[in-house]
């Protein structure tokens, strides 16, 4: 799945759409498996820190947000209605193992848990070069707009 494709299924546009590309999508498992590029050109980097450039820990929690959303759009079979919108609820047991740097590629795995009452739970990791950066498991809720 593309940048284009991507777009049909997350509400979040530059410089908050933190997800390049859907890697392996698996409904049967419920999992899916996407990336994102840390490029040197992004904004936060200007700040976070200026000699010493780190993804900031909140972002690479969104970006495992996302891949969950779109995990759960796909599996209720359709895109992003217009009138819903799925807000971040909750990350329990987040863990941070290692910095992301620019330069990386930030792979981004999400397994779908429970749903109950339109509350989603997904249990995700981002990785770097196969090391585990940041686990935590992700609630999103339904929110009728």
């Amino acid at each position: 799945m593309d940048i284009q494709e991507i777009k049909k299924f997350l509400p979040q546009r530059y410089p908050f759409l933190l997800v390049d590309r859907v890697v392996d999508l698996d409904l049967e498992a419920n999992e899916i498996n996407c990336f994102k590029n840390v490029s040197a050109n992004e904004d936060y980097f200007n700040g976070h820190f200026p000699d010493h450039p780190i993804m900031p820990g909140v972002l690479i929690i969104e970006a495992m947000a996302q891949a969950a959303g779109i995990l759960g759009f796909r599996m209720c079979g359709s895109e992003r209605e217009e009138n819903t919108v799925y807000y971040f609820a909750g990350a329990d047991k987040v863990r941070f193992r290692r910095p992301v740097v620019p330069g990386d590629r930030l792979d981004l795995h999400a397994r779908f848990v429970t749903e109950r009452r339109d509350i989603w739970k997904f249990v995700c990791e981002a990785r770097v070069d196969g090391k585990i950066a940041c686990s935590a498991e992700i609630t999103c809720a339904r929110k009728e707009l």
